[in-house]
């Protein structure tokens, strides 16, 4: 999932094992954190979107916590059904559960599909995010 659109194209891959290795150190090293969750969404035995969470604790809003989601991914197929809105709805209530003051998540410039979803649950663009991306 992380590679089927043109923008995970250019940065993700599977079909190397030294690529599938660095895959599942940074998955045990997600995994291990107390800080991090890994969802998936599961119909009839099989993976069907995926998204991670991180919990931040912050020194504003009174050392509030945060929930930031990345890598949210639906499976191509079951787009389009209401899968996406049941996992970010999902997410929401785990941000609640957990006492997170803030739910917060970049999405691509060019993802204009996305954005209207992320606005129609609620979201708004209220930042502009930065980033600056280092050679390895």
């Amino acid at each position: 999932m992380l590679v089927d659109d043109p923008l995970g194209k250019q940065r993700e891959s599977y079909d190397n094992s030294t690529l599938l290795s660095e895959y599942e150190a940074a998955f045990d090293e997600i995994q291990a954190s107390a800080c991090d969750e890994l969802q998936v969404a599961e119909l009839d035995g099989e993976i069907v979107g995926t998204m991670h969470l991180t919990f931040i604790r912050y020194l504003t809003y009174r050392g509030g916590l945060r929930m930031q989601i990345e890598a949210v991914r639906v499976d191509e197929s079951r787009r389009g059904h209401g899968l996406g809105e049941a996992m970010m709805l999902w997410a929401l209530s785990r941000a609640r559960e957990r006492g997170c003051h803030l739910v917060q998540l970049t999405t691509n410039k060019n993802r204009n599909r996305a954005h209207r979803f992320y606005e129609r649950i609620g979201f708004v663009a209220s930042h502009e995010g930065m980033k600056l991306h280092f050679t390895p």
